[in-house]
């Protein structure tokens, strides 16, 4: 039993760091100055986007590559730019992040 419990919290705090991780990599790849977590801020809010393609077939390179090229009419008028300084690995950890958030 003292195992059971032990290894639970052993794994509840690695996914725990995981999501901070991927939160620290947004702000360094300045993803929060038009994104937000929970809020809509000129993009959309990342629980948003985590919502809007939960489940889909593809989603997750399909949105590797709107973060690395950039893209438009998604979520309105205002365009999401080209990010050169995320790489194609950052890009992946990012969507799966964000993908987990509903």
């Amino acid at each position: 039993m003292k195992r059971t419990l032990l290894l639970g919290l052993f794994l509840v705090a690695g996914v725990s760091n995981v999501a901070l991780a991927n939160a620290d990599l947004a702000k360094a790849k300045n993803c929060m100055a038009c994104h937000s977590v929970n809020n809509k801020v000129l993009g959309p809010a990342f629980k948003d986007v985590g919502v809007k393609y939960a489940g889909q077939k593809g989603a997750e390179d399909k949105l590797v590559q709107k973060v690395i090229k950039g893209g438009s009419g998604t979520w309105g008028t205002i365009p999401m730019p080209a990010n050169g300084q995320v790489s194609e690995a950052e890009a992946h950890t990012l969507v799966k992040w964000i993908l987990t958030l509903k």
